[in-house]
């Protein structure tokens, strides 16, 4: 790996970092000054990200929990795809923790290819995974998830929780907006896992007309790491899996 956690905050300090920058800066109103000092910091973290993210080939980003174990099939699935997807000739970006994030890194290293992290310091889960090439580590999550949208050109949402939804419909949002051009946005795990959701999605806000048909197809389904290449490969539009009782 190429940070350490050593010499983590010494190579990448920027203005001192501040534990808890963002939670003061989200907690309410304050003077002029305290925000204009954290534009410039906002500026300055961006502008690490640029100068350490430098690679010619094409990249996926990966979302998923951060929960899920070694032995768990989530996992398993998680790391064929970082596998394939380096196979297929795909750096791997993940949020740099463990869980499906692990996974990915650590299928994508095993087979030969870039593996890459936006990693975040949280009280509890988050740390950096050790199957990693390059990795950063933001304080602000906002400027964390520009970061994993930038340099990827497909989304693989694997099972999570409210980190990993917040991160798909903001993709989702991007593409719908035509702030992103509309790169596949492929869902893992099953109808177990995901079927709710795809009924959500279509039988209540497409039928309350908050969104439109074609919202309702941005994501495409996929069973197996195999045919998550496929669908990234040839950029097919999918839809929502509908649950596993329907």
């Amino acid at each position: 790996m190429e940070n350490n956690e050593a010499d983590l905050k010494a190579k990448y300090s920027l203005l001192g970092k501040v534990e808890g920058a963002e939670k003061a800066f989200l907690k309410g109103r304050r003077n002029r000054e305290a925000d204009l000092e954290s534009a410039v910091s906002y500026f300055l973290e961006f502008l690490r990200g640029f100068e350490s993210f430098d690679f010619d080939q094409p990249c996926v980003t990966v979302f998923g929990s951060a929960r899920f174990k070694e032995d768990h099939r989530y996992y398993q699935l998680a790391r064929e795809l970082g596998q394939a997807l380096a196979g297929a000739g795909y750096a791997v970006m993940t949020g740099g923790g463990p869980g499906i994030m692990e996974a990915a890194n650590r299928g994508a290293r095993e087979a030969g290819g870039l593996s890459l992290a936006c990693n975040i310091e949280l009280p509890f889960e988050q740390k950096p995974n050790p199957y990693l090439d390059k990795f950063i580590e933001f304080e602000h999550f906002f400027i964390r998830k520009v970061m994993l949208v930038k340099y990827s050109s497909a989304f693989v949402v694997m099972p999570g929780g409210f980190g990993t939804l917040d991160e798909a419909f903001e993709v989702i949002t991007l593409v719908q907006t035509n702030k992103l051009d509309r790169f596949p946005v492929v869902s893992m795990g099953g109808r177990e896992f995901w079927g709710h959701l795809g009924d959500f999605v279509r039988q209540t806000m497409l039928a309350e007309g908050v969104i439109s048909r074609q919202d309702a197809d941005f994501i495409h389904p996929a069973d197996s790491a195999s045919e998550a290449i496929d669908i990234i490969q040839n950029n097919r539009i999918g839809r929502l899996p509908a649950s596993a009782d329907t």
